[in-house]
């Protein structure tokens, strides 16, 4: 197998030069720095005296001047410490690539490991959760009739405050537009360089549509700094990804075949060779508005430095193939268009999408970048920006991405989801005291209502229909003796206007794309929300018996998508 991003360190960094620089002095470089050196072109090489180092420079982004002046003296022109950036960035990697798969995979969980998800349950939630199983296998021992009730009402309680919390979200995002971002006041030539990430893994057949949408962004190209993410093992889309000519115009990264096999772990690979102020994700099938790069740019640099992350909206292009994918865009549309908005009016957490967030790089580093262990790794950063006092904010722009349009592919990726989101409510419940304190009430709340409970809700609903269906033709007298009194109208008053309210939702999602012709399909929400439903009760399957498995969606299922990377391959064919 031909790993092209390892090189020896005793290399000649230029083929013109006869001079050989010689090895280098390894002490001299720190990998604490590697930031420094993938943004700035040079790499500290060995030791001329006291007061002077020769650094290998990347000649694309370094000029002769400027590290002539930086040395001390003018460099000649045939200087072998000038190489080419693809050179540079083999070298840069070959050196520190051990550091780097160290700190992917475990800087997060060994410097701050309460905020990592590679144990499911910390000490304290281990000794809670087995105490309250105890207690309450002891209390159904001698009452069960009362333990049912009790759990019945509480279940039934933080449905309704779902419910209320919905409804308050409504009603700020009918309040809220997302502002239109003017441009930056400054010239092409200074916008700020921007890595763009492609994570990709078994997605050889989508890198023709991918190097187009990223192709067709407009932003200065010398600005865009590309990092294609490569698992060393996916044979496969490396071969594909050489054979269009992407390794001449991009960066290929290989990322070693060792769990966590997740995309955080990929990211945090690109994260630490980003030479970008600003890093932002695409995932595979993406195509983003070709005007994204210049809106995100806009508002950072509208804002202060608490923004630390811009969050596009997602949508499909695909929305009419079948049943599954208009649910699926209704759904996307009232998360992106309605309640992320809503959410960022309140001041609180949001927990981003999976690709098209932007980050200040810096920030990024600070916090320690993705959490690998944790399968929903955009909600994960998320709360934790917001928990470190960062914002997030919306951008008037969308990526617009294949839906899956097959049952089992989305069952898969919905329990993937669900099951990250338990990690996520799990990692940051570890510390309550701490969201409380960070992001206030409204802030934890949030937390309780809106992350969990889009797992929560989704276990709770199967049950309150089979109440429902029971009370309403079967046996009226066992359900009223376990939904005493008030508590079995709570429990209807929940279904009923529950449903009835989140179909209003679903019905209102497309409003503001003008999208009407899908408004009827909302109708039929509820037989949607028992898919998810089954996808929640797979997630605790799995978060207990493969924590951290990323079940992998299959893309190019759509003839839509199918359409549109024969349309691409043509394209870069005749340009390879």
């Amino acid at each position: 197998m031909e790993l092209f991003l390892t090189m020896p360190l005793d290399m000649k960094p230029s083929p013109q030069s006869g001079n050989d620089l010689g090895p280098p002095d390894t002490e001299l470089q720190e990998f604490d720095y590697i930031r420094r050196y993938a943004a700035r072109g040079k790499l500290t090489w060995r030791r001329v005296s006291k007061s002077r180092k020769e650094h290998l420079i990347n000649e694309s982004l370094v000029s002769r001047e400027e590290a002539g002046e930086v040395n001390g003296k003018p460099f000649p022109l045939h200087d072998n410490r000038f190489v080419a950036g693809k050179q540079y960035q083999t070298v840069l990697f070959s050196r520190f690539v051990d550091d780097i798969h160290h700190a992917a995979t475990s800087a997060l969980q060994k410097q701050r490991p309460a905020e990592s998800a590679l144990k499911l349950l910390s000490l304290s939630q281990t000794i809670i959760l087995t105490m309250l199983i105890l207690g309450a296998a002891y209390l159904f021992t001698q009452r069960p009739l009362g333990v049912l009730i009790f759990f019945n009402a509480v279940a039934t309680a933080y449905f309704i405050c779902a419910i209320f919390f919905r409804v308050l979200l409504l009603f700020l995002s009918l309040k809220t537009k997302i502002s239109e971002t003017p441009e930056p006041s400054v010239t092409k030539e200074n916008l700020p360089v921007i890595t763009i990430l492609l994570p990709l893994y078994k997605d050889a057949a989508l890198l023709p549509a991918l190097a187009q949408s990223i192709d067709r962004l407009d932003y200065p190209a010398d600005k865009k700094d590309v990092k294609l993410l490569l698992e060393e093992d996916d044979l496969e889309t490396i071969d594909e990804a050489k054979r269009l000519g992407l390794g001449d115009r991009y960066e290929m990264i290989m990322v070693r075949a060792a769990k966590p096999r997740t995309k955080p772990k990929a990211c945090n690979y690109g994260m630490h060779l980003a030479r970008g102020e600003l890093i932002v994700i695409y995932d595979a099938e993406d195509q983003p508005e070709s005007d994204q790069l210049l809106k995100a740019v806009a508002k950072f640099y509208n804002a202060d430095k608490r923004l630390a992350c811009v969050q596009a909206r997602l949508n499909f292009y695909n929305a009419e193939d079948n049943w599954l994918t208009r649910l699926f865009t209704l759904e996307y549309s009232l998360w992106f268009d309605w309640l992320l908005p809503a959410l960022q009016r309140l001041g609180a957490p949001i927990p981003l999408g999976g690709t098209s967030n932007f980050f200040r790089t810096d920030t990024l580093v600070k916090i320690g970048g993705w959490d690998p262990y944790n399968v929903t790794e955009d909600a994960d950063l998320g709360l934790r920006l917001s928990r470190l006092g960062y914002r997030t904010e919306i951008l008037d722009s969308t990526t617009f991405e294949e839906a899956n349009c097959r049952l089992g592919n989305w069952v898969r990726q919905r329990s993937r989801w669900m099951k990250g989101y338990l990690q996520t409510w799990l990692v940051h419940m570890r510390r309550p005291g701490d969201i409380v304190a960070t992001t206030g009430w409204t802030g934890f709340l949030s937390i309780q209502l809106f992350l969990a409970g889009n797992v929560f809700s989704a276990l709770i609903n199967p049950v309150l229909w089979t109440v429902f269906i029971i009370w309403l033709i079967a046996a009226p007298g066992i359900i009223s003796s376990i939904f005493p009194g008030p508590l079995l109208y709570l429990n209807i008053f929940a279904f009923v206007f529950g449903n009835f309210f989140f179909i209003l939702l679903m019905v209102l999602a497309p409003l503001r794309r003008g999208w009407y012709r899908l408004c009827l399909a909302g109708l039929t929400a509820p037989l949607y929300w028992l898919l998810t439903s089954a996808a929640g009760y797979k997630a605790i399957w799995q978060i207990f018996t493969r924590p951290h498995y990323w079940e992998k969606t299959d893309h190019l299922l759509s003839e839509v998508t199918v359409r549109k990377r024969e349309e691409a391959l043509k394209n870069i064919t005749a340009r390879v």
